[in-house]
């Protein structure tokens, strides 16, 4: 298979407009992907699904990840008027970077035996731009797969045939998965109690789980 910068420039000549980024692994494996836009993100799966040379037919997995905010300190050399002295000082600057929701697709061949090709699509942020195209339309294998991270992530994917949540009950309130969620002391709420979990519902209403 051709490299992934060769696919990222024959993405851009066969799909006008695409934004396309190669997200470099540091990892051992070294697994880079190619993060899309939303506007082209379809237009791209069709083509590396059709193109001759890729036939991308089958999507063997999609995973969800949260990025949480961060923040980034970085030292840098300023000059600064120090006793009536023009002198070169370093001071720390903090950089902010807003996190996301990211949804994460693996792509092989089943005719050509190749792959795989790793797709990013990133949502603005985690509260109000949690939006990211779906890909169930390309490959269907994602329909489920993309439902688990409505699910337990939170990202909505438009156009999906059937949104709706897979492991959790309907009525259930927040994403169990991110990185920020906060494990209630409440059980009652679920429907069938057991174990550990029924344990602490009666706590919860006894007040014997309270510091």
């Amino acid at each position: 298979m051709e490299s992934l910068e060769a696919i990222k420039e024959r993405i851009e000549a066969a799909v006008p407009g695409a934004v396309v980024e190669i997200v470099a692994n540091q990892g051992t494996a070294a697994e880079h992907s190619l993060a899309l836009d939303h506007a082209s993100a379809v237009r791209v799966a069709e083509f590396l699904r059709d193109d001759p040379a890729l036939k991308l037919d089958y999507c063997s997995n999609v995973t969800g990840v949260d990025w949480l905010d961060s923040v980034e300190k970085v030292r840098e050399k300023v000059t600064k008027e120090v006793a009536g002295e023009s002198k070169e000082v370093v001071e720390v600057r903090e950089i902010e970077t807003p996190g996301y929701l990211e949804s994460v697709y693996h792509l092989y061949s089943m005719e050509l035996k190749h792959g795989p090709v790793v797709l990013r699509l990133r949502t603005g942020n985690r509260s109000d731009q949690i939006t990211a195209p779906s890909l169930t339309p390309v490959w269907r294998a994602a329909e489920l797969q993309e439902r688990e991270i409505f699910d337990l992530y939170g990202i909505v994917f438009e156009n999906h045939p059937d949104l709706r949540r897979l492991l959790m009950w309907d009525e259930f309130e927040d994403h169990p998965m991110r990185r920020d969620y906060v494990e209630p002391d409440d059980y009652d709420y679920e429907p069938t109690p057991h174990d550990e979990v029924l344990d602490k519902a009666r706590a919860h209403h006894t007040g014997e789980g309270d510091a």
